[in-house]
């Protein structure tokens, strides 16, 4: 759960350009889990803010929406002086000048989305946010098209001065959540659309330019949404393979040497077998120790031997 929510947040931070320190982002959340370890690593008010936030969003699923909240989340986005080049004052709606999404020379700028304007934005936020606390128990409402429609609906109102995308992937985190009636998710949807940044900013331009048909948004997001499954799916995998066979292994009878190489295999690496050279390179032994180490993983039963012999001998996994 830790790692996921992680995911999230540092993902998602990536999708705008911005790269948090993934070591201190864990912390904060280990902290506010309870999880901490001996050494933890330093944090930071903006990583606890974002540990914070990320928590609220898909733990407190029976708490209500509201402009309160959401407010709330922006300020702990963006602390007080935490930037001088970007000074966004977090806890507020944007301003009066006209909300942009804009490329190309200042002289001759290419507008790719223009937000409502400020007079009619609180009306329309509103109106987005009851929209959100009936939706959910609507059953004529796919709990999953809610979470796309929120994410839609959100990032195009705009209503902040940054952040204004980070907010709308905590609503989707929110409304995921609550599609799902639990607090603990194994995947991570920032993951997949930084996966697919260039077509997340397209679909939502090509949108946002349309008339109030979002069924190609729609596609994309459940679709995006499915290679998040599928990825988390892969790794549920691995980790049962992982989990069958150190249950079938004596782990007390190698070294640490050994045992760190064959995780390393555990996790993907040499898929084609590991040979000696790599091994004495990996565990950092000598390559007669290399050798005497795989022969007695054969032994065990741990790896299998390949029928070449010489250079090109290599060892993979048995299969439990």
């Amino acid at each position: 759960m830790l790692d996921t929510m992680l995911a999230n947040i540092v993902h998602s931070s990536a999708i705008e350009g911005e790269k948090l320190n993934a070591f201190s982002v864990r912390s904060s959340l280990a902290n506010k889990l309870g999880l901490s370890g001996e050494k933890p690593f330093p944090t930071t008010e903006r990583t606890d803010g974002l540990a914070e936030i990320m928590l609220d969003a898909v733990v407190n699923l029976d708490s209500p929406l509201s402009l309160e909240r959401i407010l709330k989340w922006h300020s702990r986005l963006f602390p007080e002086g935490y930037t001088l080049f970007n000074p966004v004052i977090g806890g507020r709606l944007r301003g009066d000048e006209p909300m942009q999404v804009v490329s190309g020379r200042i002289d001759n700028p290419t507008v790719h989305f223009e937000a409502p304007r400020r007079d009619v934005l609180e009306s329309q936020l509103n109106g987005f946010i009851d929209w959100f606390n009936d939706s959910r128990a609507n059953p004529a409402i796919d709990p999953l098209l809610r979470a796309a429609v929120t994410h839609f609906w959100f990032v195009t109102l705009h209503p902040l001065d940054d952040g204004n995308g980070r907010i709308t992937r905590l609503l989707t985190d929110l409304a995921l959540a609550q599609a799902e009636r639990q607090s603990v998710r194994f995947y991570a949807m920032s993951v997949a659309i930084l996966a697919s940044r260039k077509s997340y900013y397209e679909i939502l331009e090509k949108s946002q330019k349309g008339d109030l048909d979002i069924t190609s948004w729609l596609m994309w997001f459940l679709t995006t949404l499915d290679e998040a499954f599928a990825n988390v799916l892969e790794d549920i995998d691995k980790t049962i393979v992982k989990t069958n066979f150190w249950a079938n292994v004596d782990q007390t009878q190698m070294s640490l040497e050994q045992v760190k190489v064959l995780n390393r295999m555990l996790d993907g690496d040499f898929d084609q077998g590991i040979n000696t050279s790599q091994y004495h390179k990996v565990a950092k032994v000598s390559k007669p120790t290399a050798s005497r180490h795989l022969a007695f993983l054969v032994e065990l039963g741990c790896l299998v031997k390949s029928e070449a012999g010489g250079r090109s001998t290599r060892y993979k996994l048995a299969h439990f």
